[in-house]
């Protein structure tokens, strides 16, 4: 397994295009790759219908998967906000790659069985698969493929983002040499490679955990039998002073997935948004269904907290012995991280690099990070989700 990883500034397509290919054929040692991830900015909207065709001509009739985004990762940088293209190639000896295609109507409703999903995206649970994903947010509903394809492939890693730069009209996706400007697309890995996941929400707990002891849909009513504004006076009243700066701009829920578990770490909590409060019920708006039962606490984010949860996640991952044979990753970065958040360009890349090594690594900034938390899988949002690519062989 053989991966390399480009990126260009050129405001040209052709020019951008031509320049990565080159420079991943020499790090390929002119080998063709099997897989090309292609991820380009906003600028070339006017031509990404030409974007799939010419990579092809560049570098042979590999599987193209790709998206327009905010930003791009490649090469060991990650460029924001100006013209720029990343391709990041794979050659993947024994593995098979299936390209899958979806648009919103095609997909199984609630109650169809795991066979449903497996015909949805041509591939069966016995083949072992691992899925990278790529999704519209305005034009795809990602949370139901997601679940569906949780419920079908309970032990196959699903990693991805959610396609972002410019407007919705202009949102690009790119698959097996066709441009698609709405729906998903993906791709089922098969055979000989192992995708990894490493997924950093960049949040700590603050106060204690709480009980939900009532709650309807995503409105959170009740807390240990407590009125959720009560409980949050109570809190914030408990911060010190710059945390409590922190939590009128920057407080948002965690909820655990792991109930058997005694203690808590931050990688036991799905972090969601607070979405509002109703003044007059003092119920709690939150971007998530919960249910009573649940343990949950709140949690703050900070340019400080994410990058040491980031490091924390790597540093976790780069610790296991077997992981020692991984060959190249992909990044599926928040459009709030980046720049906006740390001050500087490209922080979560070179946290990668620090903490698992040089790999050549690929990917975009996302309206919305695919990745799994406590053994399920969702979208995120403000996360750093990374796949990383190994031969099975060494599994």
């Amino acid at each position: 397994m053989k991966w390399a990883s480009a990126v260009s500034r050129e405001a040209h397509l052709d020019a951008a295009l031509d320049a990565c290919a080159s420079s991943l054929m020499v790090d390929l040692e002119g080998e063709s790759p099997d897989l090309v991830l292609a991820f380009a900015s906003p600028h070339f909207a006017s031509s990404y219908h030409r974007l799939p065709s010419i990579v092809r001509e560049l570098l042979g009739d590999a599987l193209i998967l790709g998206c327009s985004g905010r930003g791009v990762i490649g090469g060991g940088a990650e460029l924001e906000d100006e013209p720029a293209i990343s391709l990041t190639a794979a050659i993947l000896p024994g593995a098979e790659l299936r390209p899958f295609r979806l648009q919103s109507d095609g997909i199984p409703d609630a109650d169809a069985p795991p066979q449903a999903w497996e015909d949805l995206v041509g591939v069966t649970v016995g083949e072992e698969p691992h899925f990278l994903l790529l999704a519209d947010p305005y034009s795809f509903p990602t949370d139901t493929l997601v679940a569906g394809l949780d419920y079908a492939f309970p032990q196959s890693a699903k990693i991805g983002g959610l396609v972002s730069g410019g407007s919705p009209s202009n949102h690009a996706l790119f698959l097996d040499g066709q441009f698609y400007p709405d729906g998903a697309a993906g791709v089922a890995f098969i055979g000989n490679v192992v995708i990894d996941t490493v997924v950093a929400q960049g949040c700590r707990p603050v106060g204690r955990p709480l009980l939900v002891t009532k709650a309807q849909g995503n409105l959170l009513q009740a807390l240990d039998d407590r009125d959720p504004m009560e409980v949050l006076r109570e809190l914030f009243s408990s911060l010190n002073p710059s945390d409590q700066r922190l939590a009128r701009h920057s407080l948002f829920l965690g909820v655990v997935t792991d109930p058997l578990k005694d203690n808590w770490t931050t990688g036991d909590f799905l972090i969601r948004n607070l979405l509002g409060i109703d003044p007059e019920s003092g119920a709690l708006a939150v971007g998530e269904y919960l249910r009573e039962g649940q343990t949950v606490q709140f949690h703050l984010r900070d340019a400080q907290t994410s990058a040491e949860d980031l490091t924390e996640q790597l540093d976790r991952y780069a610790g296991r012995s077997e992981d020692r044979s991984a060959a190249g990753a992909v990044l599926f970065s928040c459009n709030g991280r980046g720049i906006g958040l740390y001050g500087e360009a490209g922080h979560d890349s070179k946290a990668f690099f620090s903490s698992v090594g040089s790999l050549p690594l690929g990917g975009f900034f996302c309206n919305g990070e695919i990745g799994p938390v406590g053994g399920s899988t969702y979208i995120h949002g403000y996360t750093s989700s990374f796949g990383i690519f190994r031969p099975k062989l060494f599994s």
